[in-house]
């Protein structure tokens, strides 16, 4: 497996953010929905890392988008048929370096209440539940995380 720095906008990496959102749609309202869309993800100074398997697939994604003083994670995502294989702490690693070496220390991220696995993975991590941050409010399908990096 490999992780790099790479455009959202492929084709093989939409269509893990399609199946990204196919997962979450049906299991929270509209407004507890915060996923960025594809051009967001293509603005200057966003991180975006995809995860490859020996082939080339595109089995994993996510990315640190800049905000005033911290960065936050969005859309984290590795493919069912991959998972448990540490794809996801390989490429939450691989972003908070890239970021940390950026100068970005403080990381933020929401998920949502259902996504136990997701939970786990950022706990495991170091992340801890914090307050809304930025423009979120209080949602009872949201949870909240930040994570300072030494």
């Amino acid at each position: 497996m490999s992780i790099a720095i790479e455009r959202p906008d492929q084709a093989d990496v939409m269509r893990l953010i399609a199946e990204l959102d196919a997962h979450q749609v049906p299991l929270y309202p509209p407004e507890s929905h915060h996923g960025v869309d594809i051009a967001a993800l293509c603005l200057p100074g966003v991180l975006f890392a995809v995860a490859r398997a020996s082939d080339g697939r595109a089995v994993g994604c996510g990315a640190m988008v800049p905000a005033c003083g911290y960065g936050e994670l969005k859309r984290m995502y590795v493919i069912p048929s991959s998972r448990r294989q540490g794809i996801g702490t390989a490429l939450l690693g691989f972003l908070e370096a890239q970021a940390a070496a950026r100068g970005i220390r403080s990381f933020r991220l929401e998920t949502g209440s259902r996504q136990l696995e997701a939970i786990d993975l950022y706990s495991r991590a170091g992340y801890a539940r914090c307050g809304p941050f930025g423009g979120y409010v209080e949602d009872s399908n949201s949870i909240f995380m930040s994570k300072v990096r030494d």
